[in-house]
């Protein structure tokens, strides 16, 4: 546990945050709880709706790492039941639920990563469905009661579908409040979300004055762009980077980044000090150093958390080799293609990439040959109708990062 005084948590805690409502409450409960010398119930909800966590979802994962070392009891909560409804924030139309099923599978992905981040003998994993799924009909009725339609619509998506005559589910309206039960279950102190969040975790506040419990203090944090630099990252939008990816491929995206991303990465996901990115800030601008060497040290520092320190500097030689020298990397995978599926030793360009299972859909695998991002022995396939000639040792690159060395078999 961090030892530190409470002008040393507040600086930690508020690093990368976008609002706290509000410190002065949350420096009253860290006060209380050394005194009373109980840990603050730190909560952030993740509905399992897409199971593989990315470097947006770290933003939360590491600030409850924070308070994890600051010795509070953090709860990661998998919204089990929640999930069943969809969030609607942020949505123009309503989710579809997800069944049973999809829920349980995509929940116990999650915890099959979370503990890259935080620190499994200090983590609760709680399902939702453990409260809400025993709430009788009559104490759901009692919970909407304390909550107005007016309200509700003051929730900017809420009051845009309903400007534009799209459909509001009944069920959507019990998301909020669903949320907000956890933080009474819990008895949170602090719970965290993204900024699309922040009228859930409001609407939470509220929720607990009404059960006579002292409101949480809520903790925003940034969205942050994705490797295009514009939209969230999403693995929907192909603009993530995974935190199970290959520290190759980890490496490579971060590279990928817009420059103008660099600073936001540095603060939100890295341990980075704060005196060492004011120094970089100031190199840029006086243009002292170049951002590609910037971008290396960014790089390296996320791939150090999620594979370790030698992995780290193997993936930053590969990239060199590849993108500065030109040169293939050392340790590529092989590509084993049974010899019955060749025709004359050939073998028809789509039918060769769908062997990778890297792109499934044709219609994907035609627009990378078309836009260049196919590569037989560093030749570019040109044609997307042809059968190509392939030979035992020939190297397939697909995009800028992958490299098959193709073995028949």
């Amino acid at each position: 546990m961090l030892k530190m005084d409470l002008s040393e948590e507040m600086r930690l805690i508020k690093r990368g945050t976008k609002e706290i409502i509000t410190e002065e409450e949350l420096e009253k409960k860290l006060i209380n709880s050394k005194k009373t010398k109980k840990p603050l119930v730190i909560k952030q909800g993740f509905d399992p709706s897409a199971p593989d966590i990315h470097l947006g979802h770290t933003v939360g994962l590491r600030k409850l790492r924070h308070f994890q070392d600051l010795g509070h009891e953090v709860y990661f909560l998998i919204g089990d039941f929640t999930g069943m409804i969809g969030d609607p924030s942020g949505r123009s139309v309503t989710r579809r639920q997800l069944t049973p099923e999809e829920v349980q599978k995509n929940a116990e992905t999650y915890k099959e990563q979370v503990f890259k981040i935080l620190d499994p003998e200090k983590t609760i994993v709680e399902f939702n469905s453990h409260w809400l799924g025993k709430l009788s009909f009559v104490e759901v009725i009692k919970l909407c009661s304390k909550y107005t339609v007016a309200r509700m619509l003051e929730r900017d998506d809420f009051a845009n579908r309903f400007r534009e005559q799209k459909p509001i589910g009944i069920h959507e309206f019990l998301y909020p409040l669903m949320q907000a039960y956890d933080s009474i279950a819990l008895r949170a102190d602090v719970e965290l979300g993204g900024t699309d969040q922040k009228f859930n975790l409001l609407v939470g506040r509220d929720m607990q004055r009404e059960y006579s419990q002292e409101p949480q203090v809520i903790i925003t944090l940034p969205l942050i762009e994705g490797t295009d630099g514009v939209e969230k990252m999403s693995k929907s939008l192909g603009n993530y980077i995974g935190i199970n990816e290959s520290s190759y491929d980890m490496y490579g995206k971060v590279m990928s980044i817009p420059d103008k991303l660099m600073l936001t990465y540095f603060e939100v996901l890295t341990d980075t000090p704060y005196s060492d990115i004011a120094k970089i800030e100031q190199d840029l601008k006086e243009e002292a150093v170049s951002p590609l060497i910037i971008k290396k040290r960014l790089a390296k520092e996320i791939v150090k958390i999620y594979h370790g320190y030698s992995e780290a500097n193997e993936a930053e030689q590969n990239f060199q080799k590849v993108f500065q020298e030109k040169k293939i990397p050392e340790n590529i995978e092989n590509l084993l293609l049974p010899k019955k599926i060749f025709k004359d030793d050939k073998l028809w360009i789509v039918k060769l990439i769908k062997q990778t299972r890297l792109l499934s859909s044709t219609g994907e695998i035609l627009r990378n040959i078309e836009q260049g991002g196919v590569r037989i022995n560093n030749k570019k396939v040109r044609q997307t109708d042809i059968d190509i000639e392939i030979k035992d040792g020939d190297i397939l690159r697909i995009g800028k990062l992958h490299f098959y060395r193709i073995k028949i078999v």
